[in-house]
C-alpha cells in the first residue's frame, strides 16, 4: 500500500516510496561482487532481503545495466519477485531515473549493491526525516556519521527528475545524487548518529570487505534481520573481526578514477601490478595516475574515464617516434593479421629488414631479432662472449633486467646505482655469478683503464653511447681503441638512443664503429621488435650458441619496422624530433629562469630531462606531475620527443606548465601533494 508522506510544506499526500537498489557485476575494484556468496545466499539477496524489512518502502526496485553480463542480476532480482529495471551502465542517472517511473514513484531511496548490511530501521528514519522537514532531499551521510555501508539518500521524484533534465557531468550522472545535493543544499535534512562512526567500513568495494561482511553475517547467523546497532556491538566485543579491512578509507571509491581501481585489481592478480616498473603507477603519482589507457593516438592518450592528456611524458617509454596509432605503420600491421602472423614457415619481411638494417650501417654485416630490449642485450652478450672466448663483461649504462647484468650488483648491491637503476638488491641472479660483470661510469675512461688492468680476462664491454650527456675527450673512439687493442667485443646498445638523432644508431653521429649494436623501442613504432647487427667475423659465433625463441619469428613486429624505418625516412623523423626536444630545453631554460628555479637539463634533445636544484626535489617532481595531470597532461621531468609534438603542443605545454612553475616557486611545495610522494628508484610493490 502507498505511504502517507508529506512531499513538502502542506498537507498530507498519499505517495509511493521506493527503494532503488544500482547493481551490476563489472565493479572495477571487485568484479561480480553483488553476486559473490555469503553463506549459500548471494550478497544481493541478502541486502534486498533486509531491504524489504523497511515499513516505510512501497517496493524494492532493483536497477541494472542492459549489459549481457548483468543478466544473472536480472534473473535472480526477477526470481525473488523483484521488479528490475534495465538501463545504461554508465549513465546511472538516467538508469535510476527508469527505474523510478517504471515503479511510480513520487521519493526515491538510493541504496547500492554493496552494502547488504542496510538497515531497514535507519532507511525508515531518514524516509522520515525527509518527510517531516519537508525537503527535496535526505540522508545520513551529509556528514558522514554512520559506518560506511549504511549510507541512505532519499529525494523527491521531482529533484530527480530535474538532474536527470539538466546534469551533464560525467560524475553526476555516474553517481546519481551529485546534482541534486548541490540544488537542495538549503532543502535539504540530515540523520546523524550520536557517535561518530564514519570510520567504520562495512561496505563491500574490496576482498577483504567481503571477508568482513562474510564474518558479521556468520556471527548472526541464521538471522539476517539483525540491526545495524548489534553489529557496533559486535564490533565493540569482538574488534578482531573488524580488522580486516582497517587499512581502507571511507568513500575511497569515489577519489579513485577507474585506472587507480584496476591497479588495485592487477596488484592482487599480477606480481608487481604489471610488466615494466617504469609505468608502474608510484613512479608518477601513487594514488592518483590514471595508469591505463583506453585509446592513443598522436600525442594524445585517453584513459579508461574517457578523459584526454596531452602525452608530455614516456611516450610508450620512448617507443613511439613516430606517435601513437601511426596511419602507415598501422596499416601494415594490419595487412600482416589479414595475411597471417604465424604459420610453420618463416615470414619474408624479417629479411627484407635485415637487409634494410645493414644497408643502414655499412659496417655490419649480419642481423638477429628479438622482440624485447632486454632479451637482445643478452643474445647480444651471449655473442660477445662465445666470439671472444671470455667471461667477463664491462657496462656503461642501463641494459636490461636479466641475469648476466644484474649479476653487478652480486655482493655489492649500488655498482648499478648510476646505470638507472638504484636501490635494486640482485635477488634470484646465482651468487656465483658475481664479479663476471664490472661497471664504469660514462665519460670515465680512467674507471675502464682501470678494469682493464686489473682484470685480463674482459671480453665484452656493453655500452650505450650516447644518453644523459655527450661523450667528451674522444671518449667512444678510445674506447674504441681499447676493445681492438684487447681483442674485446664492443657492442653498442642503442635500444633508447636509436633513430632519435640519426636514421639508425647514435653511434653513426660520432663516427665510431662497434662490433655490434643492439636496437628496440622507437625500431617499430610501438610493435615489439628488437635487433643485434654486427660484424659478420662475430656474429657468426651465434651459430655456436643455442640462442632461439618462437616468437622471435612471428611477423607483426618486422613488418611494423619496415614500415617505421619507410615513414621515419619520409618525415627525416630524428631531425623532427631533435628540434622538438631543443625546443623543450629551451623552454624549461626560460620558464625556470623566469620564476627564479634552479633547473639541471641533461640528456639528448630528444630524450630530455631535468632536474629540480633543492632540497624537496623530489616533492617538486610530483608536485608537477599532480598539477599537469589536473591541466590535461601527462607529464614528467622527462620528455621522449615524437613528430606530434609540435609547435601548438608546445604551446599548450608552456602555458600550462607557467603556471605550475609559479606554483612551486611560491614555496611549501610538499604540502601541496595530495598523495605520497613518486617513488625514484627499484621497490617492491606492497
Amino acid at each position: 500500500m502507498p505511504t502517507d508522506t508529506a512531499l513538502g510544506p502542506g498537507p498530507a499526500l498519499v505517495v509511493k516510496t521506493v527503494a532503488i537498489v544500482q547493481a551490476r557485476m563489472r565493479s572495477s575494484r571487485l568484479p561480480g561482487k553483488v553476486m559473490a556468496p555469503v553463506g549459500d545466499t548471494p550478497l544481493l539477496g541478502l541486502l534486498l532481503a533486509r531491504l524489504s524489512l523497511a515499513t516505510k518502502v512501497d517496493e524494492v526496485v532493483v536497477a541494472t545495466s542492459d549489459q549481457p553480463v548483468d543478466d544473472v542480476i536480472a534473473t535472480y532480482a526477477e526470481g525473488l519477485g523483484h521488479r528490475v529495471h534495465r538501463g545504461s551502465e554508465r549513465d546511472v542517472l538516467d538508469r535510476f531515473y527508469g527505474a523510478a517511473i517504471g515503479a511510480g514513484a513520487d521519493v526515491v531511496v538510493r541504496i547500492t549493491a554493496d552494502c547488504p548490511l542496510v538497515d531497514a530501521g535507519l532507511v525508515d528514519e531518514v524516509i522520515s526525516a525527509r518527510a517531516e522537514q519537508g525537503v527535496a532531499y535526505a540522508s545520513n551521510t551529509e556528514p558522514p556519521t554512520f559506518p560506511d555501508g549504511l549510507d541512505v539518500e532519499v529525494f523527491t521524484m521531482s529533484a530527480m527528475e530535474r538532474a536527470w533534465r539538466e546534469a551533464q557531468a560525467p560524475g553526476d550522472r555516474e553517481h546519481v545524487t551529485p546534482f541534486i545535493i548541490r540544488q537542495s543544499h538549503e532543502h535539504s535534512a540530515t540523520v546523524l548518529n550520536d557517535q561518530n562512526l564514519a570510520g567504520a567500513r562495512w561496505t563491500v568495494d574490496e576482498p577483504e570487505d567481503l571477508e568482513l561482511v562474510r564474518r558479521v553475517f556468520s556471527n548472526f547467523y541464521p538471522r539476517m534481520d539483525f540491526s545495524w546497532r548489534e553489529v557496533v556491538a559486535l564490533m565493540s566485543a569482538s574488534p578482531e573481526i573488524f580488522a580486516v579491512n582497517l587499512h581502507i578509507g571511507r568513500n575511497e571509491g569515489e577519489r579513485m578514477g577507474s585506472g587507480q581501481k584496476l591497479w588495485k585489481r592487477a596488484s592482487r592478480v599480477i606480481a608487481g601490478g604489471n610488466m615494466l616498473l617504469s609505468k608502474r603507477p608510484d613512479m608518477f603519482l601513487p594514488d592518483r595516475w590514471p595508469t591505463y589507457f583506453s585509446k592513443a593516438k598522436g600525442c594524445r592518450v585517453w584513459d579508461l574515464d574517457g578523459r584526454e592528456y596531452i602525452d608530455m611524458s614516456l611516450m610508450g617509454v620512448g617507443t613511439n617516434t613516430l606517435g601513437y596509432g601511426h596511419p602507415a605503420v598501422d596499416a601494415a600491421v594490419r595487412k600482416a593479421v589479414d595475411d597471417g602472423n604465424m604459420s610453420t614457415l618463416n615470414c619474408p619481411e624479417e629479411v627484407l629488414l635485415a637487409e634494410r638494417l645493414v644497408d643502414m650501417h655499412r659496417w655490419a654485416d649480419m642481423v638477429r631479432f628479438a622482440r624485447t630490449g632486454g632479451e637482445a642485450d643478452a643474445v647480444a652478450v651471449r655473442i660477445g662472449r662465445a666470439a671472444s672466448g671470455r667471461d667477463r663483461v664491462a657496462i656503461c649504462g642501463y641494459h636490461g633486467w636479466h641475469d648476466w647484468y644484474l649479476a653487478a650488483n652480486v655482493g655489492q648491491h649500488e655498482r648499478l646505482a648510476e646505470h638507472l637503476l638504484p636501490g635494486l638488491a640482485p635477488v634470484g641472479v646465482p651468487q656465483s655469478l658475481g664479479g663476471t660483470v664490472l661497471p664504469f661510469e660514462y665519460n670515465r675512461l680512467d674507471q675502464l683503464r682501470a678494469l682493464l688492468a686489473t682484470y685480463d680476462d674482459i671480453g665484452v664491454i656493453v655500452m650505450e653511447p650516447v644518453r644523459s650527456m655527450e661523450p667528451i675527450n674522444g671518449f667512444l673512439s678510445e674506447v674504441r681503441k681499447l676493445a681492438i687493442e684487447r681483442g674485446i667485443v664492443l657492442i653498442f646498445d642503442e635500444c633508447t638512443a636509436g633513430f632519435r638523432e640519426t636514421f639508425g644508431g647514435a653511434h653513426l653521429k660520432y663516427g665510431v664503429e662497434p662490433d655490434l649494436a643492439v636496437f628496440g623501442k622507437a625500431l617499430g613504432n610501438g610493435y615489439a621488435i628488437t635487433a643485434v647487427l654486427g660484424r659478420r667475423a662475430v656474429m657468426e659465433a651465434a651459430q655456436d650458441s643455442f640462442i632461439s625463441s618462437t616468437f622471435w619469428t612471428e611477423r607483426i613486429g618486422t613488418v611494423a619496422a619496415l614500415a617505421t624505418l619507410t615513414e621515419m625516412e619520409r618525415l627525416r623523423s630524428w631531425e623532427r624530433i631533435t628540434e622538438a626536444g631543443r625546443a623543450l630545453i629551451k623552454g624549461w631554460r626560460e620558464l625556470a629562469e623566469r620564476h627564479s628555479l634552479s633547473i639541471q637539463v641533461t640528456g639528448m634533445p630528444a630524450l630530455a630531462t631535468f632536474t629540480f636544484n633543492r632540497p624537496d626535489a623530489r616533492a617538486c617532481k610530483t608536485f608537477l606531475t599532480q598539477e599537469m595531470l589536473r591541466l590535461g597532461f601527462l607529464s614528467t621531468p622527462s620528455v621522449y620527443s615524437c613528430t606530434a609534438h609540435d609547435v601548438a603542443v608546445h604551446a599548450e605545454y608552456f602555458a600550462a606548465l607557467d603556471e605550475v612553475f609559479a606554483m612551486i616557486s611560491a614555496g611549501d611545495v610538499e604540502a601541496r601533494v595530495t598523495g605520497p610522494l613518486c617513488n625514484e628508484g627499484f621497490g617492491r610493490l606492497t
